[in-house]
């Protein structure tokens, strides 16, 4: 399943997309579950594939207004120089363990949406990622089976400013509206292995990162079994698993993104988030 949150008719709603349009699950579950999380975090998944089943398009994808994937997480948690590519281009050491940092829920945009180059610098950059969606409440999982606890995966842009970040991460991290993430939840039942799957950034549709999953560093069981040692991992958590190189910082010139560009971040298996670039 694909499932997408969005508002309609002056209220937010979640759903399945499928060929021609949005089935909206919300009224076919008669207002059972407030959100996707909430289907999430009662298990209810398997009763979201039966109430789709036959089920044909009640909205069309224009007709909607798109929503981050999972609105309101409980934790947005990412890993950075996960991919040795990047590292290399920015010059850091390599991780023994993962690098991990917190962004605030109001970095959220939806696909579609507007990403926001902050007024306070011009240094802003792009990182394609592939992101988590935590299905379930667990602590200390072993990696052996820390595939089991997600929901589903999907597409993440991890907006950094640049000069702000080398004084402060969690500052370079965390400008309101820095952080599409969508336009699905592509569910963990689909992906058979989250290492084999192929990511593409394209700006104004030149490709400007192209990798697989396949060269992290630290594999996704790796990442849920090191965060979850660290902390309860919650049912609708986001975890974004690192950018590959290609970035605008490891560039000469460096390339960042401006008014008017246009972002998009593709998954094989998953879908395509495209975000436009805005200024504050």
């Amino acid at each position: 399943m694909r499932l997408v949150s969005f508002r309609h008719a002056g209220a937010n709603k979640f759903g399945a997309a499928v060929d021609g349009g949005i089935v909206d699950l919300s009224a076919r579950t008669k207002g059972r579950w407030s959100g996707l999380r909430d289907v999430i975090a009662t298990k209810a998944l398997d009763e979201l594939r039966a109430a789709l089943k036959g089920a044909t398009p009640t909205l069309a994808f224009e007709d909607v207004e798109w929503l981050p994937v999972i609105p309101d997480p409980g934790k947005i948690l990412c890993v950075g120089l996960n991919y040795a590519s990047h590292v290399g281009e920015v010059g850091r050491q390599m991780p023994t363990v993962p690098s991990v940092f917190s962004r605030l829920h109001d970095t959220l945009v939806a696909h579609g949406g507007d990403i926001v180059r902050p007024r306070a610098s011009g240094d802003f950059d792009y990182e394609g990622e592939l992101a988590i969606v935590i299905g379930e409440r667990c602590r200390h999982v072993p990696r052996a089976g820390a595939l089991s606890v997600i929901a589903g995966y999907t597409c993440f842009i991890d907006g950094s400013v640049r000069d702000f970040q080398k004084h402060s991460v969690f500052a370079g991290k965390n400008f309101p509206a820095t952080g599409p993430l969508g336009p699905w939840m592509v569910t963990s039942d689909v992906i058979a292995d989250p290492q084999r799957l192929e990511l593409t950034t394209r700006l104004n549709g030149s490709v400007v990162q192209h990798d697989t999953t396949d060269h992290m560093i630290f594999d996704v069981a790796t990442i849920i079994e090191y965060l979850s040692t660290v902390t309860w991992l919650e049912p609708g958590d986001i975890i974004a698993t690192g950018t590959p190189d290609g970035v605008g910082t490891g560039r000469k010139p460096p390339l960042w993104m401006k008014s008017g560009d246009r972002l998009e971040v593709e998954i094989s298996g998953i879908g395509t988030l495209g975000v436009n670039v805005v200024d504050e």
